[in-house]
């Protein structure tokens, strides 16, 4: 059962996908700018597979892939597949969601290497209300307005990130996260798209039932950040340079949720390159420094320092390889920084 981590101390990491086409190019990259948290990067740029959604639905029941399009076709019968998810989650039989390699080439990279001196090893999958509201059937109804269905790929998914967890494993990292991609938690109280708090709770459950180290979130848009501390997560990880006003909100949630063990890894970094480049490290400095101090003056400045991480405010896919490493440096420049407190 997941469960809190060690205190951080303001270490670097990242979100997740990078432009790199050669793996170990990418892990190189990841090792010398986040040492004491790597992450295991997506790859989308080798692989199509490797991008967020189709990176977790190898093994999704009903699925159909035609041509940029995927899909589950309810058409045809595919409830063995279904019930086998539950008998292999009940069972937690995890290995039958192994992921190919043109699924995870950036995982089975990270995976080859010692890991036992770092703080944290970190890996991402794809959360589930990002997952069914992005894919839908072939009437183009999203997975999400199932019940049946979502509690199913909820569990599938809690399969892959605890096989994600045993890879990750194998480096011998002291402590592994494993952190749920969920960018549509936006929609959470929208009157349009129909995500409730008990989708969220349910789909957190199933997962941390099956993981050994932490599980966290990131959302790269604003939500009900409440809830989300309500759930004790390992982690939380968020656009700071875009969506802190809106964070801060939660003032004394923060607080609350960080004395219990909660981490909050602040995106600072703008992940888009135009928005990096009208930056400096010292203005990217600066807004951290703003966040710190109206939290500091809360709950002190201790607390904040040791369960903060500092991260790009969401993955560097969208940057080409030379501005991802200039990204990638900023964080690790506003780290060394902020441990100096």
């Amino acid at each position: 059962m997941a469960g809190f981590l060690k205190s951080p101390g303001s270490i670097a990491s990242g979100v997740g996908s990078l432009p790199h086409v050669d793996p170990k190019a990418a892990v190189n990259d990841v090792s010398q700018y986040c040492p004491d948290m790597p992450y295991a990067p997506t790859l989308p740029n080798i692989s199509p597979f490797e991008a967020i959604i189709w990176h977790d639905s190898e093994f999704l029941p009903g699925r159909v892939i035609d041509g940029n399009r995927l899909y589950v076709d309810r058409s045809r019968d595919f409830s063995p597949e279904m019930e086998q998810v539950y008998l292999d989650y009940m069972e937690q039989n995890t290995e039958r969601y192994a992921a190919s390699r043109e699924y995870a080439e950036g995982y089975y990279e990270i995976s080859s290497r010692d890991l036992s001196s770092v703080w944290c090893l970190k890996c991402q999958v794809t959360g589930p209300v990002t997952f069914g509201l992005t894919i839908s059937d072939q009437d183009r109804r999203p997975l999400a307005y199932d019940s049946q269905y979502f509690d199913m790929l909820s569990k599938m998914l809690a399969l892959r990130a605890r096989w994600y967890e045993t890879l990750m494993q194998k480096t011998g990292a002291p402590q592994t996260l494993v952190v749920m991609d969920e960018p549509y938690l936006s929609a959470l109280g929208s009157s349009v798209m129909q995500v409730t708090p008990d989708m969220v709770r349910s789909a957190f459950d199933d997962v941390s039932s099956l993981i050994e180290g932490g599980v966290g979130f990131h959302c790269c848009s604003n939500t009900d950040w409440g809830l989300l501390m309500s759930l004790d997560p390992a982690l939380i990880s968020l656009d700071a340079f875009g969506n802190a006003r809106e964070f801060l909100l939660y003032r004394e949630q923060i607080g609350r949720y960080l004395e219990k063990g909660g981490i909050i890894a602040w995106g600072i970094v703008p992940a888009e390159l135009d928005k990096f480049d009208a930056e400096t490290t010292d203005s990217l400095w600066d807004r951290y420094v703003t966040i710190r101090d109206e939290l500091g003056r809360t709950f002190g400045y201790a607390l904040f320092d040791a369960q903060s991480v500092i991260t790009p405010s969401c993955g560097l896919r969208l940057a080409d390889v030379p501005g991802a490493v200039r990204i990638m440096k900023t964080v690790s420049l506003l780290s060394l920084r902020a441990r100096g407190f």
